[in-house]
């Protein structure tokens, strides 16, 4: 009489959900770090959330963690090819900046950071 071990069950298949949710790659991110981290270090921001959607990632930025965003930068890859796939959007919904080029895009912070001397 033998015994056999037990058989360990199948994987469960994981629906392949990656190529249907937006996310920032490494390079994006890293971008888009580098100007929270400027900003941060300024007093002007204090936390972030990151969402990857559907049809579009969505970095949002905000001054106390309790608030709506200040800026939402979003990726939508659906735009490249007419506007860019890159948007910056103020606390209102208003589009401040749009753009293919997300570094041309993330320069509408750099006034922010430009301060005068008191």
């Amino acid at each position: 009489m033998s015994i056999l071990p037990p058989v360990p069950p199948a994987p469960i298949p994981l629906p392949s959900t990656s190529a249907e949710v937006v996310r920032f790659d490494r390079m994006e991110l890293g971008q888009i770090l580098s100007i929270y981290g400027r900003m941060v270090a300024a007093g002007e921001w204090r936390d972030y959330a990151i969402s990857a959607l559907r049809d579009v990632a969505i970095f949002s930025v905000f001054r106390r963690t309790a608030e709506v965003p200040l800026y939402r930068i979003e990726k939508r890859p659906k735009l490249r090819q007419k506007q860019g796939a890159y948007a910056v959007i103020g606390e209102g919904g208003q589009v401040l900046r749009r753009g293919h080029d997300l570094v041309a895009v993330l320069r509408v912070f750099d006034r922010k950071l430009i301060r005068p001397i008191e």
